[in-house]
């Protein structure tokens, strides 16, 4: 029983030789029957979504007027209108572990955009001390003598009870 191979294409019809003189017809249907299934699936699909969006083209349940919870009237409302505008708190430009000079120690310092604000602490996780400045350019300051002039990269920081200190971060 010996058959002969041919090279195989979709819905072709293929002869095979299995002795004694008979051929046998085999349609190569695998291809062909998946085909038709897809052909058919996408006309019940189609006529599905269609009829959903024509269902919900036509429900138009929107009040023309807007309605009206609450009528009565907001007490603070001139308040509210004539107040001055709120000055959101700057982001974080830089947090920075900075090694100064005399001493070899490091100070931890935190920039805020707008330099009018950093924030120094002597040991990380300690007690922050607020510096701020009345004008960006200014020194920044603090009570009890603190004061940073400088940059994220090269800060001069004067710490109260301690040498002032040269730091590069």
């Amino acid at each position: 029983m010996t058959a002969r191979r041919q090279r195989r294409i979709p819905g072709q019809v293929r002869q095979i030789a299995v002795g004694d003189d008979r051929t046998v017809q085999l349609t190569l249907t695998r291809y062909a029957a998946s085909a038709k299934r897809r052909r058919a699936m996408k006309s019940p699909l189609l006529l599905a979504a269609s009829a959903a969006l024509f269902a919900l083209a036509a429900c138009n349940n929107a009040p023309k007027t807007p309605e009206v919870l609450d009528t009565n009237p907001d007490p603070m409302a001139a308040e509210l209108a004539n107040r001055a505008p709120v000055e959101l708190p700057p982001s974080i430009k830089a947090d920075k572990s900075m090694r100064c000079q005399p001493g070899n120690i490091l100070l931890y310092v935190t920039f805020f955009d707008g330099d009018k604000l950093a924030i120094v602490r002597t040991e990380k996780g300690g007690t922050p001390t607020r510096l701020t400045a009345p004008a960006a350019g200014e020194p920044l300051t603090a009570e009890g003598g603190w004061k940073l002039t400088g940059t994220p990269t090269s800060a001069k920081i004067s710490v109260p009870g301690k040498a002032d200190y040269t730091c590069k971060g």
